[in-house]
């Protein structure tokens, strides 16, 4: 349940188009849905924090990500799971009608409803740059781009394009611009953030990835790397962690929303331009 569906949800009641018996249906899983002992979906997170809750697949059985994705999806929002290994990927497409399976992620997806899909939320979340330093970086950066595309977001997918030729980043310094939040992938040392960061004058969301030879240690080089960037104001996600930088990039564009709605209320009331006829 996000926002502007629950919003639409008192409009039609106020309307009188929905009954008061309809909307109670609608709500009656807010916020949560024991599935059993084990699973208790968070139905409300979204509404809550900007983000629906996503299923983390890669200690899950394919049994239980297929019931968890199939309980989500009924709501009408889609679902998605990350970090499904192939062999369970294979059975969780076969139970959850619509499902798709993205293999360089590791992600399954489940689409939105038709309703949901042509909402209002899901058009307005703005462009994202995902930007991996390697090719080697792209299962992490597909992540982070997979999961914006089911929060909404449009991306621009920058790829190859890490420090060891740097003209190459160069090139695209214009269409790094375009997006509202930058993502930036990188292993070995780290240092394509700083770079990227010293181009462009939106957040920098730096993933660190455990690509690399002996002494990048598993990501840890990259990390330290990107914490002690000479370039200002980066932001670092784990080692990784695909995931938790596009919901970071999600919750940074939406405060552009929040300002614009907030001039927006400014305005209403008696003569203001924001009034409803």
């Amino acid at each position: 349940m996000d926002r502007d569906r629950l919003k639409n949800l008192l409009r039609n009641v106020a309307s009188g188009h929905v009954t008061t018996e309809e909307a109670l249906d609608e709500l009656r899983l807010l916020p949560f849905e024991r599935i059993d002992q084990h699973i208790n979906l968070d139905h409300h997170r979204e509404l809550r924090s900007g983000a629906p809750e996503v299923v983390l697949g890669e200690w899950k059985s394919a049994s239980e990500i297929s019931r968890i994705l199939v309980a989500l999806a009924k709501r009408g929002r889609g679902a998605l799971a990350t970090r499904v290994a192939p062999d369970k990927a294979e059975q969780v497409v076969k139970d959850v009608a619509g499902a798709t399976y993205h293999d360089v992620a590791r992600v399954v997806m489940v689409p939105p409803s038709a309703a949901a899909s042509d909402s209002e939320h899901r058009s307005t979340r703005g462009l994202v740059a995902v930007v991996a330093a390697g090719t080697s970086d792209v299962a992490v950066a597909e992540e982070a781009a997979l999961t914006l595309e089911f929060l909404g977001h449009e991306i621009d997918r920058i790829y190859d394009v890490g420090v060891a030729g740097v003209h190459r980043l160069l090139s695209e310094a214009e269409r790094l611009s375009r997006g509202r939040v930058a993502i930036v992938v990188a292993g070995m040392e780290g240092a394509l953030p700083s770079v990227v960061a010293s181009l462009i004058d939106r957040p920098v969301i730096a993933v660190p990835t455990s690509v690399g030879y002996g002494v990048s240690a598993g990501g840890f080089a990259a990390l330290l790397g990107m914490l002690s960037s000479c370039a200002p104001g980066v932001t670092v996600v784990n080692i990784d962690n695909g995931f938790g930088a596009a919901v970071a990039a999600t919750r940074m564009s939406q405060l552009r929303d929040v300002r614009s709605d907030s001039k927006s209320t400014d305005n209403d009331g008696p003569g203001g331009k924001g009034q409803e006829a």
